[in-house]
């Protein structure tokens, strides 16, 4: 059983920051943004690769929650994320889906690629 699996039950003392039937949110313990909250689905799915037309509710829900979310926490106007991370080339350290809703100051670029990174991209 994975630690998403552990907060989603309650089984872990985290800081719930909203769940239903098919959403558990909650602030990341070690966040990289004033504001930094998770939000899975409570169906677990490894990847953006393991899901089927069968999990849009929700993946729908998720995106209704971060918005939702970002209202609540006043970013929703002065900007926010909403980031997944795909597979171990995209940074994802946990094999369970799930969304980083991070805000609550300047972000900064999207994205800053190793050099060599950036030239693989600007070739193709």
């Amino acid at each position: 059983m994975s630690i998403f699996e552990d907060i989603r039950d309650h089984k872990t003392d985290v800081s719930l920051v909203y769940q239903d039937a098919y959403v558990t949110a909650f602030e990341d313990k070690y966040p990289n943004a004033p504001i930094h909250i998770l939000i899975i689905p409570n169906k677990k799915m490894e990847s953006l690769d393991d899901i089927t037309i069968e999990d849009e509710i929700y993946l729908g829900k998720i995106l209704i929650t971060a918005s939702k979310i970002a209202k609540i926490k006043n970013i929703n106007e002065s900007g926010y994320r909403l980031i997944t991370n795909c597979n171990k080339d995209g940074g994802q350290e946990i094999p369970y889906l799930h969304f980083h809703l991070i805000g609550g100051a300047p972000l900064g670029p999207m994205i800053n690629l190793p050099k060599a990174s950036k030239k693989i991209i600007n070739e193709n």
